[in-house]
C-alpha cells in the first residue's frame, strides 16, 4: 500500500477519477500543467483561479510522451470518460489531436473535451476535436457586453464568431456535442435569449450549470435554475442541481484536486 501511494504522488498531468455530474466517473488530463494557468478567458467563476496568461495562441505545453507515460501507468479504476480539461483551455494545446488518438490506442474509455469554444473557428482545432467522443462547448452569454463581463476573453474575441463556430462544428461532428451554460447572478436575466441561441445550435445535450465550488461569482439557487430551465424546453437538459453523481474513489491527493477546482 505504501509503494502504491508513492506511485500515485508522481502523477502530474492526470487527476481523479472524479464524480462528474456530466460524465460519470471522469479521469482528468491536464495539457496545460507545468506552466502558469493559460486560457483565452478569465471567467469570473473559474474554480482554478485567475488566468495568469491570457492568450488564444496554440502551443505545446506538455509533451505527448509525458502524458502517455502517466496514462499507461494508471492504477486500476472504473472510468467512464478520459476528459481533457484542467488548468486552462485544452484546445490551446497544439498536440491535443494527436493525444486524443494516442490515448484511444492504449485505453478503452471514451474521450471527452471541455472547451470554452474560443478557437473553434480554427479548422485545425475542429479537425482535432473530431477525434473525441464527447465535446462540451461553453456558451455563457447572448450578447457581447455580458460575454465580456462574465468570460473576460482575450482582446477582440467576438461572441458572434463563437456562436457561428459552434453551429458549424455541430453540423460535421459525429460524436456527442453538449452546450454548457454557466448561470450566475450576472447573466441569469438573459436566460431566454441564451435559450434561443441554444435551440438554434440544437446540441445533443444542454448542461445548465452554476458555480457551486468556491470562486469569484455567486451561484443561482436551485429554484432559480429550475425556472431558467423552462426557457430551454424542447432540448435535452441536464441540470447541475438534479444530476446524480457516482461514488468514485480518486487516486489523486486532495491538494491536486483542489488545485484543479475539483473540490
Amino acid at each position: 500500500m505504501r509503494a502504491n501511494k508513492m506511485k500515485i504522488k508522481k502523477f502530474k498531468y492526470i487527476f481523479g477519477p472524479v464524480p462528474s455530474w456530466r460524465l460519470g466517473s471522469s479521469l482528468g488530463v491536464d495539457l496545460i500543467s507545468g506552466t502558469r494557468k493559460t486560457c483565452s478567458f478569465d471567467c469570473v467563476y473559474c474554480q482554478v483561479g485567475r488566468t495568469l496568461k491570457l492568450s488564444s495562441r496554440r502551443e505545446v505545453f506538455v509533451k505527448k510522451s509525458e502524458i502517455l507515460k502517466e496514462i499507461k501507468s494508471l492504477p486500476k479504476a472504473k472510468i467512464d470518460y478520459i476528459t481533457f480539461s484542467g488548468m486552462g483551455e485544452p484546445t490551446l494545446a497544439k498536440n491535443l489531436g494527436e493525444l486524443i488518438k494516442a490515448v484511444k490506442k492504449v485505453r478503452p474509455e471514451k474521450v471527452a473535451v471541455l472547451t470554452n469554444s474560443s478557437v473553434l473557428n480554427r479548422k485545425d482545432v475542429r479537425d482535432e476535436l473530431m477525434e473525441a467522443d464527447f465535446v462540451i462547448a461553453k456558451l455563457d452569454a447572448s450578447n457581447q457586453k455580458i460575454f465580456e463581463k462574465i468570460d473576460r476573453p482575450v482582446k477582440n474575441l467576438k461572441l458572434k464568431t463563437i456562436i457561428t463556430s459552434i453551429k458549424s462544428f455541430k453540423k460535421v461532428f459525429k460524436g456527442k456535442l453538449a452546450l454548457q451554460i454557466m448561470f450566475t447572478r450576472e447573466n441569469k436575466k438573459w436566460a431566454s435569449q441564451i435559450a434561443k441561441i441554444a435551440k438554434d445550435i440544437n446540441p445533443d445535450e444542454t448542461q445548465l450549470n452554476t458555480p457551486l465550488r468556491p470562486c469569484g461569482a455567486k451561484p443561482v439557487s436551485r429554484q432559480e435554475l429550475s425556472g431558467i430551465a423552462k426557457y430551454f424546453k424542447g432540448l435535452n437538459i441536464v441540470s447541475v442541481y438534479r444530476a446524480e453523481r457516482k461514488k468514485v474513489k480518486s487516486f489523486s491527493d486532495e491538494n491536486t484536486l483542489i488545485r484543479r477546482g475539483k473540490i
